[in-house]
This record gives structure tokens, C-alpha cells and sequence, in this order.
């Protein structure tokens, strides 16, 4: 009897004892199934969203409009008089410095003139001198030596309009520039409206374009644009200079011109500009996704998420650009701020974040 109850006692033990160390991995199949999913249930019944972590953001207020680009000067070059053509100094497409010859027109009979006129004078100033030594000693009269320095003097301009004469019978370019086409010859005979070539200051370059007159407030001298035009892939810069007083009244816009450098000559005259003026830079904007924006009557909000919870936040709304809009009140740097969910979610409820982003990387 003793023999058997040890025995009972010690295979009472080692169940006991296999069946605590047992117990942890037979549990769960054991255990209920809504015991198993309790945590996992909690988990689930809270709606999953996305959201952005609000940082500054450096933006630009823009407008984007359309011009043309214009040479800094441009003149159609002509003559002052008529003649015969007898040399032509430039080259089509060449540039010219200001001064440089670029037509003559024969004046041959003006150089006779002058070559007469200039023996008259010298003949004239001799006289003059012989004369004024005389009545230095008395040997002529005041009106004698008068009418002898008049005769000089009136030589002397008939001089400087003859060599005015000639200075019509040369075409000299006004400015430095690009020189166009021609459409003369030599030999060829020309009159003050005779066509002779383009002659244009393509270094810098204007930009001539408009703006709707709601913006005349925000505009003025000193502002940058940006554009491009067709057939160059590169970004221009340049900036306004000036501003047309007037608001045209058929369109109801503002005529501004603004200068660019050309020193590669990419910019042609005529060409179409794609213009992006910048009224203003804000280096600490803060910037929420457009679909963040939830509008209301006479309002707008987001969602914010705050220890795991939505809170509902009235913004006011700046700058728009094609993904984003700028929140001037509402929205502080830090706020996590809710992209997707937007329908379901409700103030107070819980959610579960499972992608955030920067609002920068955006």
C-alpha cells in the first residue's frame, strides 16, 4: 500500500509538471476565436489614412502670361538724300559699331562745291589778315576791315553746308547692332524712302507682355520674370522696367516691359515669349496638399491628427499652385494634416497613420 501510493504520488507530480510546461503552446488551440482576434479586432476597427507633417516651404507668387520679345532699338535704315549708290560697307547678318559707313551715295559735284569754297576761304582769310595788320596801323577803316572779316565768316558756313551735304550723301549706323538683309545695290539709284536694310540691338532684348489690371496693385519696377520660347530649351530670366501708365481699355490689361541680356543671341526679335511673372518669394510658407482641403459654406478646414485622434481645424487659404495651397491661418509648422479619409473620418475619432511624409518631399 505505501509501494503504490509513492508511485501514485511521484506520476501525479510529473503531470502536473508537463502540464504546465505544456499549457502556453496547447492554449491557443484551445482558446476561442474571438479571444484570439480581441487585439487584432481593436486594431482593424481603426481607419487607416494617410497624412503630411506640415514644414516651411519656400514658394513664389506667380502670374503666367504671354509676349513678345522686341530689339532693345531698331531702325529701318534710309538715306537723307538722292543718288547713285557707289559703295556698300556691310555684310548681311554682320554686326556694326555705332559710326561704321555703311552706304555711300556719289557727291562728287558736292566735293567740287567744296573744294571751290575752300580756295574762297583761304583766299578770303588772307585778305583779312593783310587788312587787319592795316588798321592796326591805321591804314584802313573799321568798316573796311568789318566787311573783309564778314566775307570770311560767310565762307565758313557755306563751308560747314556743304560738308553738311555730303554728310547726307553717307548712311552710318546709328548704334551698334545686328544688321539684316539688304535690298539695295551698287549703282543703283536711291531716294530718302528707299528701303536699305534693319539694323537692331538684339543685346539686351525686351519683353513686351500684359497683365490683367486686378494685379496693378501687386506689380512694379524691379520684378523678376521668368520665360521661354520656342525652339530654345533653355529658362530666361530678365526683369520689368517699365510699366504703361494706362490700362487698355478694350482688353482691359497692363502693358509691361521687362529687359533680358541676349549675349548668346538666342533671342530673336518677334519671337513668342512664355512669360511667368513673380510678384512675390515667401520663405516660410506652409503648404498642405489641395486635396487636404475640405470646402464648406463660406469656409474651408482640414483634418489634423493629434495623439492618435482627428481634430477639425478652420484655415484660410493664400497662394494656389498646380498641387498645393498655402494656409495663412489654421495650420501651424509640426501639424500632421490628413490626405486620404477625408469622408469617413470624424473629429475625436481614432485612426491609424500608416504613411507620413514631409510636406516637403511632396
Amino acid at each position: 500500500m505505501g509501494k503504490v501510493t509513492k508511485r501514485i504520488i511521484t506520476f501525479t507530480v510529473l503531470i502536473l509538471i508537463f502540464g504546465a510546461l505544456a499549457y502556453p503552446k496547447v492554449k491557443p488551440l484551445f482558446s476561442s476565436p474571438s479571444d484570439a482576434n480581441q487585439s487584432s479586432s481593436r486594431s482593424s476597427s481603426m481607419l487607416q489614412v494617410e497624412a503630411v507633417q506640415i514644414e516651411h516651404e519656400s514658394i513664389e507668387d506667380r502670374i503666367f502670361s504671354s509676349g513678345t520679345v522686341q530689339a532693345n532699338e531698331v531702325v529701318e535704315l534710309s538715306s537723307e538724300s538722292s543718288g547713285l549708290i557707289t559703295n556698300i560697307y556691310f555684310q548681311e547678318g554682320r554686326e556694326v559699331n555705332r559710326g561704321d559707313l555703311l552706304v555711300k551715295i556719289n557727291d562728287s559735284e558736292l566735293q567740287a562745291q567744296k573744294q571751290r569754297a575752300t580756295f574762297r576761304l583761304n583766299l578770303a582769310e588772307q585778305r583779312e589778315g593783310r587788312q587787319k595788320r592795316l588798321l592796326e596801323r591805321g591804314g584802313i577803316s573799321q568798316d573796311d576791315y568789318d566787311a573783309t572779316l564778314n566775307e570770311v565768316n560767310v565762307l565758313r558756313s557755306e563751308l560747314q553746308l556743304i560738308d553738311a551735304q555730303i554728310a547726307q550723301t553717307e548712311v552710318r549706323a546709328p548704334f551698334s547692332g545686328l544688321i539684316g538683309l539688304k535690298y539695295i545695290s551698287s549703282g543703283s539709284y536711291i531716294t530718302p524712302g528707299t528701303r536699305i536694310a534693319s539694323l537692331q540691338e538684339v543685346d539686351p532684348v525686351k519683353i513686351d507682355f500684359s497683365i490683367p489690371e486686378r494685379f496693378i496693385p501687386r506689380v512694379d519696377v524691379g520684378d523678376r520674370i521668368n520665360f521661354t520660347v520656342q525652339g530654345v530649351d533653355s529658362t530666361f530670366t530678365g526683369e520689368v522696367y517699365a510699366i504703361e501708365p494706362r490700362v487698355d481699355t478694350q482688353t482691359r490689361t497692363l502693358q509691361i516691359r521687362a529687359i533680358s541680356g541676349n549675349r548668346d543671341q538666342l533671342l530673336y526679335p518677334g519671337a513668342f515669349a512664355n512669360i511667368v511673372l513673380i510678384l512675390d518669394q515667401i520663405d516660410d510658407a506652409i503648404m498642405v496638399p489641395t486635396i487636404s482641403i475640405v470646402p464648406e459654406l463660406n469656409a474651408q478646414k482640414v483634418y489634423l491628427v493629434r495623439n492618435g485622434k482627428v481634430v477639425e481645424s478652420r484655415v484660410r487659404t493664400g497662394i494656389r499652385t498646380s498641387e498645393k495651397v498655402q494656409v495663412v491661418d489654421g495650420v501651424a509648422v509640426g501639424d500632421t494634416v490628413l490626405t486620404t479619409g477625408l469622408l469617413q473620418v470624424r473629429p475625436g475619432m481614432d485612426v491609424e497613420i500608416t504613411d507620413l511624409k514631409k510636406a516637403t518631399e511632396l
